[in-house]
């Protein structure tokens, strides 16, 4: 559905019991890791998003095993790769059209000493390089080629060999692709400015129950000893802490008791603590997260009372994916707030949409915006918009549920690349949010 749309009804009260997906970031890593063994590998808790399926087209393509088991369980097995479809017109096509098909890179190097690749698609927020993948490879011993005309790039080698590798930029992709290729180089590496978010601890995790030598996982100095061969494993993903803090966001907003079930919250870091300096009322309850209705909440200031500011870090900092979703919620809190987008500097350009929707924010540059509540005094209007990536496209969705009329939003295929059957699940709780074509 290329012109899909969502029709959302504004004045929203939700109200009830939602379950997060699992981890769209985590299932990309977890579901390229399989092309390490050509014995079976079991996967729970896989979303059922578009980013998600394409990888796994992918992985078809390649010769890969692929057997749904349940709802969001899979088994893989890479026991037959046709690693000569890496270099056809459909395989590069494909791959062009998701950011996740480099993380197929480090496993097909490992296991097969090659692989072609595309310059990958995803969202529009920004430069996203490449680099710290390559540089890490080449550590290894790969030899890298890039094709500007055909936009491809090319990694191979006869043998990798362990190596100290000093992550430029502490990536997770990056970190996870240097890793998949480290577990069968020869010898010791090290990843010293390794990522080492949950996704990164559940990809080690994996690799691990497949035979592979790893330690400082949850550090960012990861020693891995290279071996022969991985063996077959299963896995669970963790339940997606980006849509645990959409839920958050949403029940804020529009003023919704929302109780958030089984989010694993050892692994949700500072999120629900940077949720309460919004003023936020967030209950632990077990493994669930309850968010009562609030009519007003109060955003902190500093202990020297100056303006509170957001800014996303690389874990345990606070994640880039959750600040639009704190900006959206900011408009109608009690106070200010600045929130400072370090990592990608087109992600704040939605902001357009709110102001239109009588949200008073100011944009300071492309890193850095002032939101200053409304305190719930005026409500913003429903409009029609556009998505321009996933993590916008649920603000903006949360935005249009709390407006006082009806919003249009189209392009939200970008929220179907992040959020599984979002409308439904929202439907569920009361929401009106109709999916038209335009």
């Amino acid at each position: 559905m290329s012109n899909a749309a969502f029709r959302v009804q504004g004045n929203a009260r939700l109200k009830g019991t939602i379950q997060p997906q699992g981890a769209k970031n985590e299932a990309l890593q977890i579901i390229s890791a399989v092309l390490l063994t050509d014995k079976k590998v079991t996967i729970r808790n896989i979303p059922d998003i578009l980013d998600i399926q394409k990888q796994i087209q992918l992985l078809r393509g390649l010769g890969v095993k692929v057997e749904k088991t349940g709802p969001n369980n899979y088994t893989f097995q890479a026991d037959s790769v046709d690693t000569g479809h890496l270099s056809s017109d459909a395989y590069q096509e494909n791959a062009k059209k998701i950011r996740g098909s480099v993380m197929l890179l480090g496993p097909l190097l490992a296991r097969f000493k090659k692989a072609y690749l595309p310059k990958p698609g995803g969202d529009k927020i920004g430069r996203r390089r490449l680099d710290t993948h390559f540089l890490g490879f080449q550590k290894l011993g790969a030899e890298f080629q890039y094709n500007p005309d055909g936009d491809q790039y090319y990694i191979g080698a006869d043998r990798l060999k362990g190596s100290f590798i000093w992550m430029d930029e502490i990536s997770v992709t990056g970190t996870a692709n240097v890793l998949m290729a480290a577990v069968l180089a020869e010898g010791i590496t090290q990843i010293y400015n390794a990522a080492c978010e949950p996704y990164i601890q559940q990809l080690c995790k994996l690799l691990i129950n497949m035979g592979a030598r790893i330690s400082g996982v949850g550090s960012n100095l990861l020693t891995i000893h290279g071996v022969e061969s991985l063996g077959g494993a299963e896995h669970t993903i963790l339940p997606d802490m980006i849509e645990i803090g959409s839920f958050i966001g949403l029940a804020a907003m529009t003023q919704s008791e929302l109780t958030i079930s089984n989010v694993s919250v050892p692994n949700l870091g500072i999120i629900p603590d940077t949720f309460r300096k919004l003023g936020i009322q967030i209950d632990v309850v077990n493994d669930d997260l309850h968010i009562p209705a609030q009519d007003i909440y109060e955003i902190q200031s500093f202990m020297d009372g100056s303006i509170m500011t957001i800014y996303d870090a690389p874990w345990p900092g606070f994640t880039p994916d959750l600040l639009s979703i704190v900006l959206v919620v900011a408009i109608q809190a009690r106070g200010s707030i600045l929130i400072h987008q370090k990592m990608f500097e087109s992600r704040l350009f939605f902001v357009d949409k709110l102001i239109d929707m009588g949200a008073q924010i100011i944009l300071c540059d492309p890193h850095r915006a002032t939101v200053i509540g409304l305190e719930r005094k005026a409500q913003l209007r429903g409009i029609q918009m556009s998505s321009p990536d996933i993590r916008a496209g649920v603000s903006l969705l949360i935005a249009a549920l709390s407006a006082r009329n009806e919003s249009v939003i189209s392009n939200i295929s970008q929220i179907d690349r992040g959020y599984e059957r979002i409308d439904e699940r929202l439907n569920a709780l009361g929401a009106q949010i109709e999916r038209v074509e335009l």
